[in-house]
């Protein structure tokens, strides 16, 4: 038997939930049609194709054409689907009844479209915990694919991974098939004639030994220059057709494959995922430690030895090294439990549909892909989940309010609610708010993010890459690509949450001294009362929620000047879902004064209004005592396949009273409308 080496090939295609129709439409363009168009025309190239639930709706609503050509692609046997969860969930991250219901419901929308149901899955972001292993085994999934890395972590060698393994978690077996580093780096960033030598380089005897590849799809037409080197330059029909015309490749799917070759034996698999998500979830200061000790190890020469060994976090630290994520995500798990709760005879398909949008990994993490940093995608997770909220809240109703430690960080949190606003304070002595919902616009105005400190600003004012050498492209994992100016100043961190209502006195001197010891008074219904003291002087802070308006009083008493007070501040962070886009402005006087992404300074305001027409409504801002105003756009710094860039996250307002108000009683409230259609 002469030696050989078989192509095991896979690509995902994903879309985030609340992604903007022109990227689909561009993916759509750039990638999917000409992906599926090129590799057609090879009916002998056959490959393992996984598309996420709603990308896979959209496409079959809008692409029905390009859709049918996948159609028969998988009736001639030339691609084998594979599963997953339906709205791209880690499924390590969510709950073991909705890690049933998610694959269910894609592997039943696959055999709907194909005919075929699903054996393989793809694994989101190759997030693996062996807690996953019942339920896909439990919903007919047979094998999955994970990275070599996971495979090397656990003690295997880099010469044990050209087949696929066992494993095994309650009594379920799952196999594992090891997507290999050296493949995703190659495929399609180097020469096809590279790619295709490197693999005939794996072919031995008796075969066949398997290179395993399944990476995005959106590597072939979406990352910087890859649709021109994919397709205009022929990268793609070049592979194919080498591959098709080597004596050493074998092209079965990894079903075929699976049912020739008996596995390479039993394996367990540490808690990982792919090598890069590693160094993303350590907080900054680790993830130097992490890359500087790579560094090191490269330049010795031992990094090929040590990389199993010098292992970064886990996928869920990102729920501990962003406190943001981490609120979204137990909001989410706590309206999954109260979803459990319901008879089965309440459940409806919209509310697991709404519950299982909220699941979507992207928001939740950050790295070079993930969209923490992204406000349309945080959006489009609160969007889901004030619906079902909503729609839970009028079968179950829920008291004015309720106190409890909901994110598991040591500090209760206060809701105050009615039918059609909600607003949670931090009981951390700041008697801020860190979430409003608007349950008619299903928006949380508290969604923005802080300025993090992170590993890769370090990189960011050391300019742009030197240009790739040698043939090929680079990938993106190796560009420093500047989208925006960005400066030192850009990169400051933030001391504290951006929440909404958080006070400070004004110092003699012009200091800023936060309120951070508020003691809670008194809760009433859908208000609550906190005060402070200091040296005789007393301020209480009443939060109140009232129809369609948000209620802050401040009540002075005691002798501020005697303590060096000169004046009192209150900022307030409200997450605009136009951000800085043409789609939203202030309103002053009923004149428009500019944009949410431009600076507005007012003196003697007592309104004003931000108008967002994306979001179809507007918010107004009273005061009873004229207050001078200061509004800025926030912006944090953030990369992603494109580079470095600037995202604005929500509008600070600033609003400072004299010595003489400081003294008296203020009164704010905001007021959110819907506007009618």
């Amino acid at each position: 038997m002469s030696a050989s080496v078989a192509l095991l090939f896979g690509v995902h295609a994903h879309q985030p939930a609340g992604n903007f129709p022109h990227v689909l439409e561009e993916a759509h363009a750039r990638c999917y049609r000409p992906f599926l168009e090129t590799c057609y025309r090879y009916p002998q190239f056959r490959f393992a194709l996984h598309f996420s639930g709603p990308l896979l709706d959209y496409l079959f609503r809008q692409h029905a054409g390009d859709m049918a050509l996948l159609v028969r692609m998988v009736e001639r046997g030339q691609v084998e689907l594979f599963g997953a969860g339906d709205a791209e969930p880690v499924l390590a991250a969510i709950p073991n009844r909705d890690r049933l219901g998610q694959i269910a419901k894609l592997s039943r929308k696959l055999a709907a479209h194909f005919g075929r149901t699903p054996q393989g899955a793809w694994l989101t972001e190759r997030v693996w915990e062996a807690t996953v292993v019942p339920a896909l085994a439990d919903c007919g999934i047979r094998y999955v694919t994970v990275d070599d890395y996971h495979f090397l972590a656990s003690g295997k060698s880099a010469a044990e991974l050209d087949g696929y393994f066992t494993t095994e978690e309650d009594g379920r077996r799952l196999d594992l098939f090891p997507i290999s580093e050296a493949l995703r780096y190659r495929i399609p960033f180097a020469l096809a004639a590279e790619s295709v030598a490197y693999l005939e380089g794996l072919a031995r005897e008796p075969g066949p030994a398997a290179a395993i590849y399944f990476d995005d799809i959106e590597k072939f037409g979406i990352w910087p220059e890859t649709y021109e080197w994919v397709y205009e330059k022929g990268w793609l029909r070049e592979f194919i057709e080498r591959v098709l015309g080597s004596g050493k490749i074998t092209i079965p799917t990894f079903g075929e494959y699976r049912d020739r070759v008996r596995p390479r034996g039993v394996v367990y698999l540490p808690t990982t995922s792919y090598i890069e998500m590693n160094e993303w979830t350590l907080p900054a200061p680790a993830a130097h430690a992490y890359a500087d000790l790579v560094e090191r190890e490269k330049r010795a020469g031992s990094y090929g030895v040590s990389k199993a060994f010098l292992r970064g976090g886990i996928w869920k630290n990102f729920m501990s090294r962003y406190p943001e994520a981490n609120w979204m995500h137990k909001r989410m798990l706590a309206l999954s439990e109260r979803l459990a709760r319901l008879p089965s005879a309440q459940h409806t398909e919209e509310m697991h549909t709404l519950l299982y949008v909220a699941q979507a990994n992207d928001a939740y993490w950050h790295g070079l892909f993930g969209g923490l940093y992204l406000p349309h995608l945080r959006r489009a997770v609160y969007a889901a989940l004030l619906e079902l909220e909503c729609m839970l809240d009028q079968i179950d109703t829920r008291a004015s309010s309720q106190c409890l430690d909901l994110d598991l960080d040591g500090i209760d949190e206060l809701f105050l609610r009615n039918a059609e606003l909600q607003a949670v304070v931090k009981l951390d002595g700041s008697a801020a708010i860190l979430e409003l919902d608007a349950y008619a616009l299903s928006q949380n105005f508290g969604d923005s993010l802080r300025r993090h400190p992170e590993h890769y600003h370090r990189h960011v004012l050391g300019g742009p890459a030197a240009a790739h050498q040698g043939g090929g492209i680079a990938s993106a994992h190796d560009r420093v690509d500047l989208k925006h100016d960005i400066s030192g100043a850009d990169l400051e961190v933030d001391p504290a949450a951006r929440t909404l209502f958080r006070d400070a006195w004004v110092g003699a001197q012009g200091d800023l001294q936060p309120l951070l010891d508020y003691a809670l008074r008194r809760v009433d219904g859908a208000s609550v009362a906190f005060t402070i003291e200091r040296d005789g002087v007393t301020l209480q802070k009443d939060i109140g929620v009232c129809g369609s308006r948000i209620i802050i009083g401040y009540r002075f008493a005691g002798a501020f000047d005697a303590i060096g007070i000169s004046g009192f501040e209150c900022a307030i962070d409200l997450a605009m879902p136009s951000c800085d886009g043409p789609g939203a402005h202030y309103l002053y006087r009923d004149a428009v004064a500019g944009g949410l992404g431009q600076p507005l300074d007012l003196e003697g305001m007592t309104e004003l209004v931000l108008v967002d027409n994306f979001m179809g409504g507007s918010l107004t801002l009273r005061s009873n005592l004229p207050v001078g105003l200061r509004a800025r756009p926030c912006y944090t710094v953030s990369q992603s396949e494109g580079g470095f860039e600037k995202i604005m996250q929500s509008v600070t307002l600033t609003l400072a009273w004299p010595p003489d108000a400081a003294h008296a009683s203020i009164d704010l409230s905001l007021e959110i409308r819907k506007h009618s259609a």
